[in-house]
């Protein structure tokens, strides 16, 4: 289960998969590519990132709502988002009604040298 948007979905299924998917793809990118600045430094913290994706999966924009309070972590989170464009196309259904999406969300780089997008 994922939380999504203030609501529990499963990521297999429900009418959120695809924003679940993001979430778990932009967590495993964000683990890979951890900032090896913040590793070596013990430096941790939480940002807030809007993220508009295309109707086709790509990545029109990423901006910087709520600064953790260290450039590297900042910056880090927007390459990140970059290294996991191209994202998955909008189902039919929704590309009726949206040409895109801003998806926002807390990221938190931890203490144990991870990443979580709530």
């Amino acid at each position: 289960m994922c939380r999504v948007a203030g609501a529990r979905c499963s990521c297999r299924t429900g009418p959120l998969t695809g924003l679940c998917k993001w979430r778990l793809k932009i967590e495993r990118v964000g683990n890979l590519n951890y900032p090896e600045e913040a590793r070596r430094n013990g430096i941790y913290g939480r940002l807030i990132l809007s993220v508009e994706i295309g109707a086709d999966g790509s990545l029109k924009a990423v901006r910087t709502d709520r600064s953790s309070g260290f450039t590297e972590l900042d910056e880090a989170a927007k390459r990140i988002v970059r290294l996991a464009a191209p994202y998955a196309p909008f189902p039919e259904d929704l590309r009726r009604d949206f040409d895109s999406l801003r998806i926002v969300r807390t990221w938190t780089f931890t203490r144990d040298n991870q990443l979580a997008a709530e």
